[in-house]
This record gives C-alpha cells, structure tokens and sequence, in this order.
C-alpha cells in the first residue's frame, strides 16, 4: 500500500558525531537546512526500506503534508520497499541488484515525480560502517537515477530513526545507534553536497538514547515502529521541512487518514500486485491476458485522491473553530 513525492564522499569510523552536554546529537547539517517549497500540482514519491514501507500501514505523514499545506494539492505515492538497499536488492525479486534499479525507473517513468523523499541507511546499524563509502556512491548513482528521468527533480534526503533497547530477551541497541548517528551526520553531508534538503528523523526522535531499556516504547520490538511512532515520525518530516500542522477535529483527521490509506492500498495493487510473476514475468504464458486489468487501477486511485482533498478541505475547516 503506498502514496507521487537525493559525488562521493568517504565518511568512515563510529562516533562521528558531536553531542551537546545533555547528551543529546546535533548535526552541522540541520543548522543550515534550506526551508522546502511545495508547489501546487507537486507529484511526491516515498522511497527507502522498511520504515518508509510502512508508513502505509498507518498512514500518518500524507494527511499532515496536505494538512500543512493548505489549498495547494499534491499526490503521494509510496514506492518503498522493506528490506531495500540503495542498491535496488530488495526489488530486484530473484535476479541481481541491478534488476531492482530497472524496475524504480520503470515506476519513476510511470509517476514522474517532482519530489522524492527517501529514507535509507538503516541496515549500516547492524552491518557497521565499513561499508558507507560504497553506500554513499549508491545512494549518489540512485539520486541520478531520478535526475535521468525527470530533469528538474528534487529531494528530501531522510536519516533513518534511532533504534530502541527493550526488554530481554530483546538486545541492548547501543551500538546500532552509534552507528546511526554517524550515518545521520555523514548523510547530512551528503544531501549538501547533492543539493538536496536534509530531515533528521534520528535527532528528532530522540537522538541517542540513554543507556538502558526504552521506558516507554515507539516499536514493537526496537527496530519497526508501530501507530504512536508514525506518528511522531510524520509530524517530525512535516516539520522538519519546514511546515506546521493545523490543528483538526479528531473525527476529521480520522476520515482523512482512512481515505488515504484505502488510496494506498489501491496504489500497491496498481505497482506491485501480488502475482506480478503471472502478469509480467516468466509465467505470463499462464494469466498474462489479465494484466490489462492493472491500469484499472488508476482511474480508482484518482478518485481516491480527490476525495482526500475533500476531506482535507473539511478539516481545515474545522481548525478555525478549536
């Protein structure tokens, strides 16, 4: 389910990043943060691995975009994967990495987004940061994916959230999160470089943690956040580019995020239904004359759209009222 919205630099050992005495992380990167402006008709893209994935299940940051953004209308659509890389792994099905590229550009050809917000890095947590100067060499050649197909994209480069420590027999994260902050800090970098602007999603929900068990968590089991942490994550997103949430009828908020959520589910069956391999791959041979149906979708999801905006108007009428 899913909503249409990134040179190379070596960074290299854990600690890279500075704290304040209360212990908290700060980022150079987040001080010089270029404001972002949306324009009417932007066509946004969601993409990254598992925590960008399931925002669909929950459906908290496109409500609070189209909330924050008044009139203007924008479409979202969710092309992440859980598990990706910047290397197109997780999408590749069972070929090379290289297959998985071939099917984004596929979909960015379909969306052509002018606004892409990507989160990636979150598995340099437990394999270590030996391996981030290849990481940011792909995450360079990913972003240029998207410039060869829409030539005036832009990007919202994502640092992956902080991890929690729970309860045994779950594990102490300490050291998963030291390496986050240095990917936050090298990605900060990064996104100056690449002109693109730059979220802390690890500073601003929390930074590194203190040492021992989380109190009161925001995951399930330390690494997937669950329905109160998307939505301290959307509103941090929203914020950290720059806009502010109106306050709104909880009725209303609820209508909206249901109606895009359905919208969601419409657009994961629209890009990536569950029998793709009949459809469109080597067993088309079988059910191959269904997948004419597949473009149904979209005037479906048009509608969808339509009536979130609706909805949002409704909501925003409210915000004057509390």
């Amino acid at each position: 389910m899913v909503g249409a919205l990134v040179f190379m630099a070596c960074f290299g050992g854990e600690g890279m990043g500075q704290e304040t005495s209360s212990g908290q992380p700060t980022s150079p990167a987040v001080e010089k943060k270029k404001a972002f402006q949306f324009e009417d008709g932007e066509r946004v893209v969601l993409i990254g691995s598992t925590v960008m994935e399931r925002e669909q299940r929950y459906s908290c940051f496109e409500p609070r975009l189209a909330l924050a953004l008044g009139d203007k209308v924008v479409t979202v659509r969710n092309l992440a994967w859980s598990g990706d890389t910047v290397f197109g792994h997780a999408r590749s099905y069972f070929g090379p990495p290289q297959e998985g590229l071939d099917r984004l550009k596929a979909h960015v050809e379909l969306l052509k987004p002018t606004v892409v917000v990507i989160c990636y890095g979150s598995e340099l947590a437990f394999e270590g940061l030996a391996g981030l100067p290849e990481f940011l060499t792909g995450y360079r050649k990913l972003l240029d994916l998207f410039r060869a197909k829409v030539a005036d994209v832009r990007f919202v480069i994502v640092a992956p959230p902080p991890l929690e420590s729970l309860p045994p027999p779950l594990p102490d994260l300490e050291k998963q999160n030291r390496n986050l902050l240095s990917l936050r800090d090298a990605l900060g970098k990064f996104a100056q470089a690449q002109d693109a602007v730059f979220v802390d999603w690890f500073g601003a929900m929390g930074g590194m943690p203190k040492s021992g068990r989380t109190a009161n968590p925001l995951t399930e089991n330390g690494v997937h956040y669950q329905a109160r942490g998307y939505d301290r994550l959307a509103e941090a997103l929203v914020t950290g580019l720059g806009l502010k949430v109106p306050e709104v009828g909880q009725g209303e908020m609820a209508a909206l995020k249901k109606e895009v959520g359905h919208k969601d589910e419409l657009f994961f069956n629209r890009w990536r239904p569950q029998n793709e391999t009949y459809l469109f791959g080597f067993r088309k041979h079988e059910q191959g004359q269904n997948a004419k149906e597949i473009p149904m979708f979209d005037p479906l999801i048009e509608a969808a759209d339509k009536r979130i905006q609706e909805l949002k108007r409704a909501a925003l009428a409210t915000a004057s009222r509390l």
